[in-house]
């Protein structure tokens, strides 16, 4: 089991850049959810559950499949501020 430590109880928009830099953070997106896991793997190759090739497999398939697709195409947002250009 994961300790997830004590909870913040402060409201972390109120912090100085200095004490913010200090509370880790969760990805912010697929593409850096799957960065992180390139870079911080080793909790699933304990005990054999995942084999350094079926996880370098699956992040390399996410890429292909799903996060450089979406990279080729306007967000929606970005459609409805610039189509009528």
């Amino acid at each position: 089991k994961i300790d997830p430590g004590d909870p913040l109880d402060k409201n972390i928009y109120d912090l100085p850049p200095e004490e913010l830099a200090n509370i880790p953070t969760a990805p912010g997106s697929l593409d850096e959810a799957l960065a992180a896991l390139k870079n911080d793997k080793e909790f699933l190759l304990k005990g054999g559950v995942f084999t350094q090739d079926v996880i370098d497999t699956w992040v390399e398939y996410k890429i292909k499949s799903e996060i450089n697709p979406v990279k080729l195409r306007p967000h929606p947002h970005e459609f409805m501020l610039y189509f009528d250009i």
